[in-house]
């Protein structure tokens, strides 16, 4: 008969005797939703054949990351559940040696340095390396834990995680048993690819499935739902951390639901356990772009002497007709035929018709100096001329808006020759035409209650 050693553990599998009922190894029916809360929605059906006699299922290959507390499972009338028990007996040398306490093994002995012999004695207790069998002709002897051979894998260990139900039986029944649970350690993120030219652009989104969850999904019907969950934090245990990509086809479909967008994988996806999954969802061309240069000053109530600032740049990306669930665009271009990353975006979970405010960095080409030209404040008045200087430097045209914080009262005035409008209650905007290689400037009274 074939021996056992911890080696080779790995390749054998537990024997169902002790399960009376029979459970399909294969799933009939199974799908996932992947939440971006880090948490998944398992559903699988399987074929159950159970007698009136029959006390417990035995429910296998479950994600080692289950909330438990989260199973619902769906059985005929005549199959009462009583308790539920999560089981998972991951194979060590202590595990099998607690489990043939009692009964027959084989070991190995060392005759002489080349040479050894094979006894069958009966184990009866170990300790980390030492284990004392009693032999056929009831000698007591002390051998190594390492030289025990076991014959099979005892029917009380669960190799792999598992449910365990005992259940009361009325009747024999064929059915078809469905089950859904909550797994953790599992969740997608949006990536996008933003490839622009003169005045247009394309839009192009992947799904990236990281899998975690202590289980592999194969061919399984795969959604994701974009949108904040209300989700109770528990801790959960940290899994392997190997990582192996891989791509899949294209096409999504979707949804509107409750609040959140349902989106659907219109092929069969197989997630392997501490593997990532890319998934293609979004590809959109011929999107309208605009560019917009913003330079944030310092509220002028507060400004003393002089100061430069950076200008930053944005795309301005609309047309979209879908909603994009949160995640980063990369902005791309070309120069010469050659790719050039233009800058990094972090989106909100953004609804349908919606347009992209994309700020990719700063503009080499442009700077805004403030200054105080004059300051006449009084016990209990602000009073400040503020000059902004505008350079620009490229070889095009440009629009710059000069956002500017100011306190915003019945009292307060601003004066100046250049149209402006406030924004967000208190955020001074004005839009400057700057013609190439030169600099405009312009001065603004501000006036305000202390």
């Amino acid at each position: 008969m074939k021996k056992i050693t911890l080696a080779f553990i790995s390749s054998v599998f537990i024997s169902s005797s002790l399960w009376s009922a029979t459970l399909s190894p294969t799933v009939t029916n199974n799908s996932l939703i992947v939440y971006n809360s880090n948490i998944g929605l398992v559903h699988e059906e399987r074929d159950l054949e159970i007698k009136a006699s029959d006390t417990t299922i035995l429910y296998e290959d479950v994600a080692m990351s289950i909330n438990t507390d989260s199973v619902n499972i769906s059985l005929p009338r005549a199959i009462t559940i009583n308790s539920q028990q999560y089981r998972y007996d991951k194979l060590t040398l202590a595990k099998l040696l607690e489990a043939h306490i009692g009964k027959k093994v084989e070991v190995r002995l060392l005759r002489n340095r080349n040479e050894f012999k094979i006894i069958t004695a009966t184990l009866l207790s170990y300790t980390h390396d030492k284990a004392l069998v009693k032999t056929l002709d009831y000698k007591i002897i002390s051998v190594k834990t390492s030289g025990i051979q076991f014959g099979t894998i005892p029917d009380t260990l669960i190799t792999k995680p598992s449910l365990v139900w005992n259940v009361k039986v009325k009747e024999d029944t064929q059915t078809q048993m469905k089950l859904d649970y909550l797994v953790s350690n599992i969740n997608f993120k949006s990536d996008y690819i933003l490839n622009v030219d003169a005045n247009s652009s394309t839009l192009s989104g992947w799904i990236t499935i990281n899998n975690r969850s202590g289980k592999s999904f194969q061919e399984t019907e795969l959604s994701l739902l974009a949108g904040d969950i209300n989700v109770v934090q528990n801790k959960q245990p940290r899994l392997y951390d190997t990582v192996r990509m891989s791509k899949a086809a294209p096409a999504v479909r979707e949804q509107s639901f409750e609040g959140y967008h349902f989106y659907t994988i219109p092929f069969k996806v197989t997630l392997a356990n501490n593997e990532k999954t890319q998934i293609k969802f979004l590809d959109k061309p011929n999107l309208s772009l605009k560019r917009a240069y913003t330079a944030q000053m310092r509220n002028p109530l507060y400004l003393r002497g002089e100061r430069e600032v950076s200008v930053d740049q944005a795309f301005l990306v609309a047309g979209l007709e879908m909603p994009l669930p949160s995640g980063t665009i990369r902005v791309y271009s070309k120069l010469d035929k050659q790719t050039i990353l233009l800058g990094e975006n972090s989106i909100l979970h953004t609804p349908s018709n919606t347009p992209l405010n994309l700020k990719v960095g700063k503009n080499f080409d442009l700077k805004v100096k403030e200054s105080v030209s004059l300051r006449s404040d009084t016990k209990s008045n602000f009073n400040v001329d503020v000059l902004y200087d505008i350079k620009n430097s490229s070889e095009n045209n440009k629009t710059v808006t000069i956002v500017v914080p100011f306190n915003r009262q019945e009292s307060s005035k601003v004066t100046t020759d250049v149209e402006y409008k406030f924004t967000q209650g208190n955020l001074l905007n004005f839009t400057v035409e700057v013609p190439a290689s030169s600099s405009k400037k312009f001065t603004v009274k501000y006036e305000s209650k202390k």
